[in-house]
């Protein structure tokens, strides 16, 4: 009985810990796979691609519509955040002058997913953030 009572509660704390940590690491890689798959979505809708199809050239709220809100899977919608950035725009090229020649830059797209985590034992929270970025091209 002893015995029990000084390795019971170590024995517990640590299931809980292990089961708390399993959980954020999951809502971590959710994260990270959902900064993923919106970058590579952002990366093929750019330009070429509204060129080519007729359909519009993909904007920060499209994004998120159709790339990051489906695929967060195990994450609350309403304590997410994203950010989507083109570093020039949302074209797979863009043209700058280097020694009075013109040459073709490849245009990148940047997402990051933000999730503001509180954990299941209610230690407080902590912000989860991936950042991906993706070649334009189409």
């Amino acid at each position: 009985m002893v015995e029990f009572a000084v390795v019971g509660p170590v024995t517990f704390l640590l299931l809980i810990g292990l089961l708390v940590g399993g959980l954020g690491v999951f809502r971590y890689q959710a994260t990270a796979y959902t900064a993923r798959e919106a970058s590579r979505w952002a990366a093929v809708h750019g330009t070429d691609y509204a060129l080519e199809t007729g359909n519009a050239a993909a904007t920060a709220a499209d994004v998120y519509n159709q790339a990051i809100a489906p695929n967060a899977t195990g994450l609350q919608l309403s304590q997410l955040s994203y950010s989507v950035t083109w570093n020039t725009n949302n074209s797979p090229y863009h043209t700058t002058t280097v020694n009075g020649q013109t040459v073709k830059v490849t245009n990148t797209v940047a997402v990051t997913v933000t999730y503001h985590w509180i954990p299941e034992a209610y230690l407080g929270g902590m912000s989860l953030s991936s950042t991906s970025v993706s070649v334009m091209s189409y």
